[in-house]
Formats: C-alpha cells, sequence, structure tokens
C-alpha cells in the first residue's frame, strides 16, 4: 500500500450536486426549486411554528404559570441518610464536605435537612437550613444544627 493506491471506503464519500450550472445538467432553469412561488426566491425562510396561515399551536395554546427568579432551590437530605452516612464513615460531624464526599450532594447544592426517617446517633449537622421537625429530632438527641 502506498499513497498512489489509498481512496476512501466505498459508499463513504458522494458527489454533491452542483444545481445552477445550465441546461445540459438537468439542474439548471429553475435550480431544483420549481416554478415562481415564495419558496424558489432567495432568502426565504419559514417562520419557526408556521403552520401555513392556519392559527399556530403556540398561540392557540393559553398561557399560565410562572417561573420566579427569585426561587432558592435546595438539595433535601432526610435524616436517615444522615445516620447511613455516619455510621458508614464513623462521623460525630457532618458538614457539606462530608455530604459531597458521601456522593449525596455535589460543591453547588444548598443543603437543607428534612426529618424523613429515624435519628440515633449524636451528630453536629451543619447545613444551609433545616426543617422544624428535623431540628427537634437533632436537638432531642443532643447533637447541634449549625446554619451556614
Amino acid at each position: 500500500m502506498n499513497l498512489s493506491n489509498l481512496q476512501p471506503a466505498p459508499g463513504s464519500t458522494k458527489t454533491t450536486k452542483r444545481i445552477g450550472r445550465g441546461q445540459g445538467t438537468g439542474r439548471g432553469g429553475t435550480s431544483t426549486r420549481g416554478h415562481k412561488g415564495q419558496k424558489s426566491r432567495s432568502g426565504y425562510s419559514r417562520k419557526i411554528g408556521f403552520e401555513g396561515g392556519q392559527m399556530p399551536l403556540q398561540r392557540v395554546v393559553p398561557k399560565m404559570g410562572f417561573k420566579n427568579i427569585n426561587r432558592v432551590e435546595y438539595k433535601g437530605i432526610n435524616l436517615d441518610m444522615l445516620q447511613i452516612i455516619a455510621e458508614k464513615n464513623n462521623l460525630t460531624v457532618i458538614d457539606k464536605e462530608s455530604l459531597i464526599n458521601a456522593g449525596v450532594a455535589s460543591k453547588n447544592d444548598r443543603i437543607k435537612i428534612l426529618g424523613g426517617g429515624a435519628l440515633s446517633l449524636k451528630l453536629e449537622v451543619k447545613a444551609n437550613g433545616f426543617s422544624k421537625s428535623a431540628k427537634e429530632a437533632i436537638e432531642k438527641l443532643e447533637g447541634t444544627t449549625e446554619i451556614l
């Protein structure tokens, strides 16, 4: 094998249509665009969602709801998950770093501790937020809660 006999695999390359290069090519004259009309002109582009003059769907369906730009999104973590993480890693302090290492939260998450499940260990928990039931459950076992 040498440079003189290299060629692409069969069927991998196609010749492009050469449009508007005279009548003899079979693609001259109207250049495959048919006759007259808006679509035959240069610069034509149909509007997104255009349905041929019929009232488009995005105008028929009513607007509803809104997105609150001031919403603060929290990653909720239940007490039973804290119990599992503390037992597995022998921890007494659970903070953002320990939750990230456990794979429960990512570094950009705001963390809120929720009261789901049961907790039996005395823990020092640091998070961005606590539900009322979670705070009570942690402090009932003489643990501490700290808001970051």
